[in-house]
């Protein structure tokens, strides 16, 4: 199948189209629907109508943007008309909803008449929290902007002036960085005179590039002061005449520092790129077929082209879902009441510090696990990149609230959280222990000190204050790996094999001397990181541990278990996994250790996973579940969980509603508890889950993570005698992260 039948497939799947409507508020009583229209809806009407700043808190307005054309310069298609550019004004409603969570209407206006169209989108202020102009033509998309600015309390902004603007001016400032060039003395050359060439001009000088240094060439050559001067030039783009020599693109990029190409495909050959100023920075964004070819431009020139086009295939994609999502998220957040000059820099240079830093494991998988390095072949983050959220967004704000366009003000630390949020309930929770770890920093052992993901790791758990890793393995090999990475930081490692360390060994004898160890066993063991690590813990060198990304589970988990063990009241340890769903947290064991448990050691289990729910500032209701709900089927598999549901029940140092046996969907579905089960202790759904076994747990955990859409955290060891945690082997540098921040809260906790 072609990418054009495949497309019409996609859009014409049903229901057709990529949009709709959904509630955000339970409507499956009389009575909330009485509340969502009549008669309930009035009360909220009546606020608004007495104060219409209250249309920000009664309804969706705040996180409601209109995406809004006239189809009259789709890009790659022309003047198509409204209608035929709903395909794309749906598209551009999706990225807003993927990237940065925010509600989008398409509409479309059938009037090319610049004052109908304008009076027309004036009209809609009371819907939207702000507008998004898109797919119109220049030179009137100008004036329409402009004076949909002058007219409206609510941000304006046409991405495709901006957008460009924004991610190539990010995409400039890294890479004079790299080629160590002042932005106040460079010569920049423009193929293409539109809105966006234009915008970008503007943004630029913005930045600190001198207008006098930039050359603009259109269709009929150099923009000069004669062509001024004769009427042959728009009033925009008469801002870049010059008063220069007539000439054409070969004159104007002759000697340039920057090519910026928003034209046409092929206009630009070898022999131009070679006659450009040293070390040249080429963006070559003509789509689908830039100006000239990423690999044309490289070979031209022995010396370092730095190189950026719209395409996806070739590093360096200029893509405006960089900019557009992230600058109205912030821009909405504070009720800004336009994206003025000072929000477009603050994004773009947000985008080009992100662009600095170690970029997820996530993020090089969905790109073919590139290395993604900041220089000359990365210097703007990828779209797919989930911090530019993160980052962008509270840039944005900030700069809003500063330059006084704003009315909310924000904390920017509490603003980051509740952008975590948007993004999924894992996140929103492990705030909750990044925020505790960091409150009283501890020391990780991690064990596998040699793997590159566990040293990016170590260096995000220092760049963000979370705790303190020491790295064990050989010192040489873990300094030159952080070298090239490019990691900014100095690990602390210690190396089992650099001396004897007899403290050590003769713990490891003493402990094991009746377990089948000799003393010159236990010195070759501690030369293991896994027993050197355990054994750092159990000495007091190291508050906690973790290991296994390398190894399998059991095999990691054998020497903590041998060396540190499980606490004193305990007898077995289990493993926890916390899986987060849109409005739900559920803590589930056990998926990784107690093969066929007994009534006791579901008990156990159960405390063990309650306790870690309370970590995450979760209040544990527990569930021990089966297939049988409460003596419905009774034989010694339901026995298992019915016995130890009673002893936890009848124990009073349990805290927390215990119940079982029960079937899952009893555990979780609030109807049946009050209904069919209303002599049941739990008031309220299960948020601890604890399998009978270890096959039904790790089925459970993968079918809800796989079809249920649960982010997985974990899992976590729980019930050991100081913190240990195993990681999975595909754990990635995040999964680490978050581990080792649990770790460093159970090390906080008294012993």
């Amino acid at each position: 199948m072609t990418l054009e039948e495949d497309a019409l497939e996609y859009h014409k799947s049903k229901p057709p189209g990529k949009i709709e409507v959904t509630t955000t508020k339970p409507t499956n009583t009389q009575r909330e629907l009485s509340l969502a229209y009549s008669p309930g809806v009035a009360e909220p009407c009546r606020k608004i109508a007495a104060n219409p700043d209250d249309a920000y808190r009664y309804t969706a307005k705040g996180n409601l943007v209109g995406v809004i054309s006239n189809g009259s310069a789709v890009l790659g298609l022309g003047d198509i008309g409204p209608q035929a550019s709903k395909p794309v004004m749906e598209g551009k409603g999706v990225l807003f909803k993927r990237f940065a969570d925010i509600d989008v209407f398409d509409i479309e206006i059938g009037h090319k008449d610049t004052d109908a169209f304008i009076e027309s989108v004036v009209g809609l202020e009371p819907t939207f929290g702000g507008i998004n102009l898109e797919d119109i033509a220049a030179p009137e998309c100008f004036t329409i902007e402009k004076r949909l600015r002058q007219r409206m309390d609510i941000p304006v902004f046409h991405d495709d002036q901006h957008g460009t603007a924004i991610i190539t001016g990010a995409a400039l400032l890294n890479a004079l960085e790299i080629a160590q060039k002042d932005i106040k003395s460079i010569q920049i050359t423009f193929a293409g005179a539109g809105a966006a060439a234009i915008a970008t001009a503007r943004f630029y000088v913005s930045l600190g590039v001198q207008k006098e240094n930039i050359t603009m060439v259109d269709i009929d050559g150099i923009l000069t002061a004669s062509r001024a001067d004769a009427g042959e030039l728009d009033p925009y783009s008469q801002e870049f005449a010059r008063d220069i020599p007539d000439g054409g693109l070969a004159d104007a990029i002759a000697g340039a520092d920057v090519f910026v190409g928003l034209s046409a495909g092929g206009i630009v050959d070898p022999e131009m790129i070679r006659s450009m100023a040293a070390d040249p920075i080429v963006f070559a964004m003509a789509n689908p077929d830039p100006e000239i070819g990423y690999t044309a431009a490289k070979n031209a020139r022995k010396d370092t082209v730095i190189m950026a086009t719209g395409r996806s295939d070739y590093p360096n994609q200029v893509n405006n879902v960089l900019g557009f999502p992230f600058i109205f998220r912030g821009a909405l957040d504070v009720r800004a009441t336009k994206i003025n000059e000072a929000m477009k820099v603050a994004a773009a240079e947000a985008l080009a510090e992100l662009a600095k830093a170690d970029t997820p494991d996530a993020v090089r998988k969905a790109y073919g696990d590139q290395p993604l390095k900041f220089g000359p072949e990365y210097i703007i983050p990828k779209p797919m990149d989930r911090r530019v959220l993160f980052e962008v967004a509270p840039a944005v704000a900030e700069a809003a609230i500063a330059s006084g366009v704003a009315r909310r003000e924000l904390d920017r630390d509490r603003y980051v959280e509740q952008l975590e949020a948007r993004l999924g309930k894992s996140r929103e929770m492990m705030r909750v222990v990044l925020n505790k770890a960091k409150s009283d920093r501890k020391r990780i052992a991690l064990a596998e000190g040699h793997s590159e993901k566990i040293i990016r790791a170590a260096h995000q758990l220092i760049d963000r204050h979370i705790a303190d890793p020491i790295l064990i393995g050989n010192a040489a090999h873990i300094r030159r790996t952080v070298d090239d990475l490019g990691l900014a930081f100095v690990p602390t490692i210690v190396d089992p094999t650099a001396e004897p360390y007899d403290k050590y060994i003769e713990s490891l004898y003493t402990q094991r001397q009746r377990k089948g160890i000799t003393r010159r066993e236990a010195a070759e063991r501690i030369q293991d990181s896994n027993y050197f690590a355990s054994m750092m813990v159990q000495q007091g060198d190291a508050d906690a541990m973790l290991t296994g990304l390398t190894h399998h589970y059991p095999s990691a988990l054998r020497p903590p278990l041998q060396v540190i063990g499980t606490a004193d009241d305990v007898e077995y340890a289990a493993g926890v996994y916390m899986l987060t769903f849109k409005n739900r947290v559920i803590f589930l064991a056990d998926a990784t250790v107690n093969q066929d448990p007994d009534a006791e050691t579901l008990a156990e289990i159960t405390r063990h996973a309650a306790a870690t729910a309370r970590r995450f500032d979760v209040e544990p209701r527990a569930a021990l579940l089966s297939y049988s709900d409460f003596g419905s089927v009774d034989n010694e598999g339901t026995r298992k969980p019915r016995r130890a549901a009673e002893q936890l029940r009848t124990d009073p140092s349990v805290d927390f509603p215990v119940d079982g046996e029960m079937q899952a969907d009893t555990a979780v579905v609030e109807e049946l508890l009050e209904g069919t089960y209303e002599f049941t202790t739990l008031e309220q759904p299960a948020n601890v889950l604890v399998l009978p076994n270890l096959e039904a747990g790790n089925i459970t955990y993968k079918l809800l993570q796989r079809l249920g859409g649960a982010e997985a955290v974990g899992p976590m060891l729980a019930g050991m005698a100081k913190p240990v945690h195993v990681l999975q082997r595909e754990d990635d540098v995040k999964d680490i992260v978050n581990l080792a921040a649990v770790a460093a809260v159970e090390a906080q906790e008294p012993e």
